[in-house]
């Protein structure tokens, strides 16, 4: 009767998104912008931190391309 819980989110510093992405703060930043990219939580005025789970669903989309083209290995 043990049901798998699905993995915790958890947040993490744009150093982070920045190494898992492969872009500069300023990309990210216009992406965002741009509604192409997803935006940080405020956790505190001083403090912004992602998703990671948004992050790494924003990485699948763009694997499979923005027009849902998958890309040939």
């Amino acid at each position: 009767m043990s049901e798998i819980a699905p993995a915790a989110d958890r947040f993490v510093r744009i150093d982070e998104v920045k190494r898992r992405v492969g872009l500069g703060k300023t990309m990210i930043y216009q992406l965002i912008q741009d509604g192409k990219f997803p935006a940080p939580y405020k956790i505190s005025p001083a403090a912004a931190r992602w998703s990671e789970r948004e992050v790494m669903a924003w990485i699948d989309d763009v694997k499979d391309g923005f027009e849902g083209k998958r890309r040939k290995v």
